[in-house]
């Protein structure tokens, strides 16, 4: 099974929701899980990861892992070419290097980066961002341009992206 996180923060909560399917190919969802905590901790420039984990962990506790083959995020997994991780690289060791995760991003993050690669899906005329640890970045860049979709966004990213800001007013 491949589980895809994504996180919205409002006030003082993180929505946290998590898509799962079974092939990277898939139209629809086995299931979207989601969870809500009060009390999250602000932003710091640079540590996002900090912010975000504690959140996606938690989701995951409602997980076999071992039935787990991937990982989807919503940012990078590593974020420049020193090898600095990011949210998809301290989840993956936070995982004890198990489960392979894939960043996808909308942003560029500001330095170079030989650990990720443009991925220009549909007609878009704006690239997302993809990076990977634990398995291969070609792996990782072909596993989300095969991903369902005409768009930028692969359907299921979508479909997580529209659940995670739902009744959050």
């Amino acid at each position: 099974m491949i589980l895809a996180f994504d996180t919205f923060y409002y006030e003082s909560k993180a929505k946290t929701v998590c898509v799962s399917f079974n092939k990277i190919t898939d139209e629809t969802s086995i299931a979207i899980t989601d969870e809500i905590i009060d009390g999250v901790s602000e932003y710091v420039p640079g540590e996002f990861y900090k912010r975000e984990m504690p959140c996606i962990l938690s989701l995951l506790k409602q997980f076999d892992l071992e039935g787990i083959t991937l990982i989807i995020v919503d940012g990078y997994a590593i974020l420049n070419n020193e090898g600095k991780l990011g949210l998809g690289g301290y989840l993956y060791e936070a995982l004890e290097k198990k489960i392979p995760i894939i960043g996808v991003a909308k942003s560029q993050f500001n330095t170079e980066n030989k650990y990720a690669r443009e991925l220009f899906r549909g007609e878009s005329k704006k690239p997302l961002y993809v990076s990977a640890i634990g398995l291969n970045l070609n792996e990782a860049y072909n596993a989300i341009k095969d991903m369902h979709g005409n768009f930028r966004m692969p359907t299921l990213l979508k479909v997580l992206d529209t659940k995670t800001r739902e009744n959050t007013k």
